[in-house]
C-alpha cells in the first residue's frame, strides 16, 4: 500500500523564539530585605555551545497602590513581548504602607535597572537598549524613571557604575500630579496610603512628598528625555484620565516627544486591555529601544 510521506521540518539549532520564566531572582539585600524580579529569558542564554545574542530589556512595573506589586498578573501578556525579542523583567520593589516611604519604590526599580545592566551578559540583555512600561503605579514608577535618568538623589550605592536610564518609557493609568488626584478608597484610606507614602501625617510633608512623586513636576524645557507612550481610559474609576492629559500637554509644552491613547469607556485594568491597545505599546517599545 502507498502511504502518504511523513513531512520533515526542521529543527531549531539556536533555540530561537524559546523562553522560560526565571523567579525569585534577588537584585537587592542591601534595604535588609530581599527585592525581586521575575524574568522571561530566551532558552538559548543557559546553552554553553549556543552564541549568546543580546536582546533589548523590557523592565515591566505592575501597579499595586506603590505596595507590593503582583508579579504573575501579567506574565501571559509579557509572554507576547518576549516573542517580539525582548527579554523581560517584572520587577518588585518595596512596600510604602510597611515602612518604606517614598522614594523608596523609585529608588529600587533604578537599583533593579542597574542589576540587569550589570548581569547583561549572563541573562542574554543588550544594555544598550532598555525600556520601560508600568500600570497604575507602576505607571507612574516608569514616568519617574524616564525623567530621572541617573539622578545621584535617588541612586543608591548598590549596583554602583551602571546607569539606570532607559530609551522608551510606556505609562498606562499612571498618576502623574498627586497634589490634584484624590488618592484611590475612600477618604480613610487615602489617608494611610497618604500617610505611608510621606512616612507621617503631616499635610504638609504630604504637599511636598506628593510634588515630588508627580512626573509633571520633573520636566524641563531644553533638558533631553526618552520618548513617552501615555494610555488612560476614559472611564477609570480609580485615576482620572485628567491625569494622563495633564501629562501629555505638559511633555509637549517642553518639546518631548510624546504620543497619548484615550481608550474609550475603559476601566482601570480590566476592559482597558485589548490587542489594539498591545499592539500600540510593542510598536512602541520596539521602534524605540535603541534611542540610547
Amino acid at each position: 500500500m502507498n502511504y502518504p510521506p511523513i513531512p520533515h521540518l526542521k529543527n531549531n539549532p539556536a533555540l530561537e523564539d524559546q523562553y522560560y520564566l526565571k523567579q525569585n531572582i534577588v537584585y537587592s539585600k542591601q534595604t535588609g530585605e530581599d527585592l525581586k524580579l521575575t524574568m522571561i529569558l530566551p532558552w538559548h542564554q543557559k546553552e554553553e555551545n549556543i552564541a549568546n545574542k543580546p536582546m533589548p530589556l523590557l523592565v515591566y512595573v505592575q501597579g499595586s497602590a506603590w505596595c507590593t506589586p503582583d508579579f504573575d498578573y501579567e506574565i501571559p501578556q509579557l509572554a507576547l513581548f518576549a516573542h517580539a525579542g525582548f527579554v523581560v523583567a517584572t520587577v518588585g520593589h518595596r512596600n510604602c504602607t510597611q515602612g518604606h516611604p517614598f522614594p523608596a519604590y523609585l529608588k529600587d526599580v533604578k537599583c533593579a535597572i542597574r542589576y540587569l545592566r550589570k548581569h547583561a551578559e549572563e541573562y542574554s540583555i543588550d544594555p544598550e537598549q532598555v525600556v520601560i512600561w508600568g500600570t497604575s503605579s507602576g505607571g507612574n514608577t516608569a514616568l519617574l524613571v524616564g525623567l530621572t535618568g541617573d539622578e545621584e538623589r535617588y541612586v543608591t550605592t548598590e549596583h554602583a557604575g551602571y546607569s539606570d536610564k532607559v530609551n522608551a518609557v510606556a505609562s498606562c493609568f499612571g498618576p502623574t500630579d498627586l497634589n490634584s488626584m484624590v488618592l484611590p478608597g475612600g477618604a480613610q484610606a487615602a489617608m494611610e496610603l497618604g500617610m505611608a507614602l510621606c512616612g507621617c501625617d503631616d499635610a504638609e510633608v504630604w504637599k511636598r512628598v506628593a510634588y515630588e512623586m508627580s512626573p509633571v513636576n520633573h520636566v524641563e524645557k531644553g533638558k533631553e528625555y526618552p520618548p513617552f507612550l501615555l494610555l488612560h481610559g476614559t472611564a477609570d474609576q480609580v485615576v482620572p484620565c485628567s491625569q494622563m492629559e495633564m501629562m501629555y500637554e505638559k511633555l509637549l509644552e517642553c518639546d518631548v516627544d510624546v504620543q497619548a491613547y484615550l481608550i474609550d469607556g475603559a476601566n482601570h485594568e480590566g476592559n482597558f486591555w485589548t490587542g489594539e491597545v498591545r499592539e500600540i505599546i510593542m510598536k512602541f517599545l520596539v521602534e524605540n529601544n535603541n534611542n540610547g
